[in-house]
This record gives structure tokens, sequence and C-alpha cells, in this order.
């Protein structure tokens, strides 16, 4: 864990190196993934079935492609009573919550006449990728389904891969409350490759999103273009902005949620009081062997945990804003959090208040917790209805708003040389 001080000399140094850590995985997949993409084009479901055999241990043929919806049906009833009620209530907070992201159509006349306005239409299909590997997350099936239900799209197809064969039966009840159209058994980035393209057995999608090791995520970057994607999501990441009023173990407790996703997720406390710190610390050090993720815990917090001392909390957004952080917790009283919030530019999420952890918006909240990561809050957005719907432009012009504005692209399509532009427009002026 590292130790900072912000009224340190050296400090300005030692956070720019925090700032560009990366701790993205050390390996360059980009080959190894091109050459998986390449296969799946090429060779459609044979490539699927041959990289599931070597990655997954199973035979697709022999087990079977796909999930039916009676299977995930039977998964939803099978669920122990309060499971059923959590997945529940999660669902419809995080569609209440996307229901009212939905973008207005546009159609108006402004002062020459002219009519203007903007349409919107979900795709036609998209894709979720759901991870089977570290571990299972029935939340991200429903951060990733209902936006797109909600959007409009009309087919909606997941993938995950199903190690040994086995399905994870919260996660198929989770596709259930979702409503997901197909589901196959098909995982890493040969299921990115599956979804662009498209083999014999499935069908191509329009925009592909959902979390996923660095194989996935770098398909995902790979294939943009061929198909639209949410964002290329690297390792979790919380920012912690708190004072001494807090209870350490609950700071601590809200730190090491992230630090448990994976040995790269990186967990950073600001506060103004060194006391308090040492506490958090301390809190930190004492949970960890108490939990069933205390190894991951341990390699993330001592890789790339921080505790960073500042003169004011108000200090401390600026440095948050540097590291455009995937969560950033404000815990301190209501009336302090809105005004340091005010101050806030990027984040990818933000938790005001002292009784507000992170971790509720990664179950029922209803924000979405796919979140940019890896400082790209800066120019990026967490998942929405729009990463599944488009907006289609269109314009209507009459006699009289043509001459008003007709002899303007006229001038201009002069001045760049493209005389048909200007013929086109000036024979209707005429």
């Amino acid at each position: 864990m590292r130790r900072l001080d912000a009224s340190a000399p050296g400090f300005a140094a030692e956070f720019d190196a925090l700032v560009n850590d990366r701790r993205e995985s050390d390996s360059d997949v980009s080959s190894d993934v091109a050459a998986i993409i390449a296969r799946v084009k090429a060779e459609g479901d044979a490539a699927l079935a041959e990289y599931t055999a070597k990655f997954d241990r199973f035979d697709l043929d022999a087990s079977g492609w796909s999930i039916s919806r009676a299977e995930c049906a039977a998964a939803y009833a099978a669920l122990a009573p309060e499971l059923r009620d959590a997945l529940n209530l999660a669902a419809d907070r995080i569609r209440a919550y996307h229901a009212a992201q939905l973008p207005e159509d546009r159609d108006y006349r402004d002062a020459t006449g002219a009519r203007l306005g903007a349409r919107w239409n979900a795709v036609d299909a998209a894709g979720v990728y759901v991870p089977g590997g570290r571990a299972a997350y029935p939340s991200s099936v429903l951060m990733n389904i209902l936006p797109a239900k909600v959007a409009g799209v009309g087919r909606i197809v997941m993938m995950t891969p199903t190690p040994g064969g086995e399905t994870n039966p919260v996660v198929m009840a989770a596709a259930h409350i979702g409503g997901v159209d197909e589901i196959w058994r098909v995982g890493g980035a040969q299921a990115v490759a599956a979804l662009a393209y498209g083999t014999d057995k499935i069908a191509p999608v329009d925009v592909v999103t959902g979390p996923g090791n660095a194989w996935v995520a770098e398909a995902k970057r790979q294939l943009y273009g061929v198909v639209g994607i949410d964002m290329v999501a690297g390792p979790s990441e919380i920012v912690v902005v708190a004072d001494a009023q807090n209870d350490p173990r609950i700071i601590a407790a809200d730190l090491l949620s992230q630090s448990e996703h994976d040995p790269t997720s990186q967990s950073i406390l600001f506060t103004d009081d060194a006391a308090f710190a040492d506490a958090v610390a301390a809190a930190v050090g004492a949970i960890i062997p108490t939990l069933s993720t205390a190894a991951t815990m341990r390699q993330s917090w001592d890789a790339n945990g921080a505790v960073i001392i500042v003169p004011t909390l108000a200090d401390a957004i600026p440095h948050c804003d540097r590291l455009a952080p995937e969560h950033l917790e404000l815990a301190v009283d209501a009336a302090e959090a809105d005004a340091l919030f005010a101050k806030v530019r990027h984040a990818g999420s933000v938790f005001l208040g002292r009784q507000t952890p992170e971790a509720i918006g990664d179950y029922v909240a209803g924000p979405n917790h796919v979140l940019p990561t890896g400082r790209r809050a800066r120019f990026s957005s967490g998942l929405s209805v729009s990463d599944f719907m488009k907006r289609t432009s269109f314009l209507a012009l009459d006699d009289a708003s043509l001459a008003a504005i007709g002899p303007a692209a006229v001038a201009l399509a002069g001045a760049e040389g493209l005389p048909a532009h200007a013929l086109s427009v000036s024979q209707r002026l005429s």
C-alpha cells in the first residue's frame, strides 16, 4: 500500500506515478486476439467448438450449444425466495432508472420555416457478454440486458462461458428476469468475434456490451467498427474521500469491496486526518484474513492500494479528477457531499454521503454498474439505454427556407471546390 502526503515534498511526482500506473494485463494479448478473431471469421462454429474444448474443457456438440428459456425459467423457480426477491428488486430498480433515460425525438421549425429534428431507434440486435471465470455476476446480467430491453432492442443474445460444461443457476435466473432471447455457451474473444461476424448457428448483432477479461476487452477494441461496443473496460477501482467522523472499519470495507474483484483492482483513500488514515489501514489489515477473498484482496491492496493525506477534503477533488475513477465515494455529511460533488468533473459514478456504499450501486440502486475504468471517465460514461440506440436526424425545406439558407450553402460549396454540391442547391434556387 502506498501512503502519500499532499503536503510533503515529492508528492507531485509520487501522485503522477499513481495516476499513470498501468494495471491492465502485462501480457500483449492483441496478436492472440487477432488470430482468434480471424479464425472465427473464417471457420465459424468449428473454431468456436475448438476454442471451447481448449479453454472451457467441454464439447459443445455433446453438451449443447445453447441454454433454453425453459432452463432459465427452471433456475429462477428453484431459487431461494430471498434471493429471487433480491433479483426482482434489483431488476425493478434498474429498469425504472433506465426508463427515465430514454431520449426524446425532436421535430420543430426554425425561423426560416425549415423543419428539423431527430428520431431515435433501437438497434436490431445486441450481444451481452457475461463472464464465467473468476466469478459469476448475475447483477451484470441485469445491468446489461435491462437497458437493452428498455431501449427496445428486438433481439438480445447472451454469450457466457460454462467451464467444464457447468452453468451458474443464479446467472440463468437473472437471464430469465431480463428476458434474454438467446444464450450461447461460448466465452472469450471468440464469443465477441461470433457476435460481430456471425456463424452458421449464431446470427450477428449490432452492439456488444458487458465485462470480461483482457482477451474479451481486446476483442471488443479490435472489433469496434464491425459492431458497436459499450467500452473497453479494465480492472475495477474505487476512490473514497472520507473524514474522521466515519467508522474506520466501514471505510476499510468500502475499499476492499473493489480489491476483492481482482489482484489488479485499485482502492484509494483520501482523508484530511492522518490518524484516521492509520486506523483505516489497520482495519483493512484486520478484515482481509476474515474473508474468503483474502488472497485476491491482499494482492490488490498491497500492489495497488493507496492512502493519501490532504490538507482539506476539498483539496482531494482535483486529484480525484485526475484519477477519473470508476467509482467515487464522498463519505461525509450530506451537505458537504453535495458541495464536493459540485466540484467533481470526472468519475464513472459518485456515491454521496456516509450511508451510500459503492456496493449498493453494484446491485440494487438503479444506475448502471458498467462504468469506465482506467481514467476513461474523462471522456466516457457508464452503460445506458443510448448505447443500444442511434439517432437519425432529418430535415425538410420549402421554397422560402431554401431561399433563406441556400445561397450560403452555394458559397461554401464553391469555397471547398465542390461544384456539383453548389449546382445541386443553385438549380433549385433558380
